[in-house]
């Protein structure tokens, strides 16, 4: 089983790729963290957002396979507990299938992506930076797994 971050927007700074890299290498070989960097459409003078949002969404949901359980990270969606994504692994580790996990761009996902999608997760109330995403979302994954393995990393 792998998971996988399909992320909208590429050539991130430095400092995004190494905070994103050091969780993604601490992940057991059992369970790979994989990031796929899908490119922003261009915002140019009075972009259709709309339009710009759907071509997002098809590469986005290409980039998702099939049989992937999809999880869009959505504002709107439903908060979890570090202790509460650590259930959720456990299951997603028994159903077997590789995990996507679905982020946006600076306008968001499309209604495809949501459609698509078995679960929408929301990290906070708060609108993030999408490169912060990247890494909050890596840092609790990591952390779900250290408490499925009674590891010591996760004091709460």
């Amino acid at each position: 089983m792998r998971l996988r971050l399909i992320c909208v927007g590429q050539k991130m700074p430095d400092w995004v790729s190494a905070g994103y890299n050091d969780y993604a290498r601490r992940m057991p070989p059992e369970l790979p963290l994989e990031l796929t960097e899908i490119p922003m459409a261009h915002r140019g003078k009075n972009p259709d957002i709309s339009r710009l949002m759907q071509r997002e969404s098809d590469a986005i949901l290409s980039a998702a396979g099939t049989r992937d359980r999809v999880v869009a990270l959505e504002v709107g969606g439903r908060p979890w507990s570090t202790e509460k994504l650590a259930s959720q692994l456990e299951n997603w580790q028994q159903d077997g299938r590789d995990v996507a996990f679905l982020v946006g761009g600076p306008d968001g996902l499309a209604d495809a992506c949501r459609q698509r999608a078995d679960q929408q997760w929301s990290l906070s109330p708060l609108t993030l930076p999408h490169p912060l995403v990247r890494i909050l979302l890596a840092e609790q994954l990591y952390r779900a797994w250290t408490i499925t393995r009674n590891h010591p990393y996760h004091r709460a």
